[in-house]
């Protein structure tokens, strides 16, 4: 008698994506864009404690004018 395929589970992947519905397809939509929550918020926290800073340019007093 031949094996029986072993059942997909519910975290199951086709493609490396999470299945519609998954319990990995909501953690995935609750941290996109990130990989994880720790992803999301080390990067957070790098944004709030000045390591990010988008470059512009110097503003002066005349400039707050």
């Amino acid at each position: 008698m031949p094996a029986k395929p072993p059942k997909p589970t519910p975290a199951a992947t086709r493609a490396g994506k999470a299945l519609p519905g998954s319990a990995a397809s909501r953690r995935a939509a609750a941290t996109a864009p990130f990989c994880s929550a720790r992803c999301r918020d080390v990067d957070l926290n790098r944004w709030l404690s000045g390591r990010y800073v988008i470059p512009g340019k110097e503003t002066t007093a005349e400039d707050a004018e």
